[in-house]
């Protein structure tokens, strides 16, 4: 059995809503930490959420694209090349801009072990 995993992007299903999640870390059966891909249609919101519950921590990478993410009322840019780190319990959605969005989540809880979601 080889000791790593490859996965392509543009293999991966088209998930979540309106198709706009690509299960990265199910794919490649990563356990210590969350992360997927999104691809957004232009001016797309996606899902306002927060992380209080489970104490994840998220950080954001834009891939291309533009947009913006607004966390607990404060509106932030998103441009390639950008990162954004996300206490578990402020609420954030990103919004794609008129060329659409693609970027990378990667989470993890701040006080214990990282348990995959049930739905993937």
């Amino acid at each position: 059995m080889a000791a790593y995993h490859v996965i392509d992007v543009a293999e991966l299903e088209a998930e979540g809503p309106g198709g706009m999640v690509r299960r990265v870390r199910r794919a490649l059966d990563a356990k210590a930490f969350g992360f997927n891909y999104f691809i957004f249609p232009p001016n797309q919101e996606g899902l306002e959420h927060d992380h209080g519950d489970s104490n994840m921590e998220e950080v954001y990478f834009v891939v291309k694209g533009s947009g913006t993410m607004r966390i607990d009322g404060d509106e932030l840019e998103l441009q390639p090349g950008r990162f954004v780190r996300v206490d578990p319990a402020a609420t954030r959605v990103s919004v794609s801009g008129a060329d659409g969005l693609e970027f990378v989540t990667f989470g993890a809880p701040l006080d214990g072990q990282y348990e995959p979601p049930s739905w993937g």
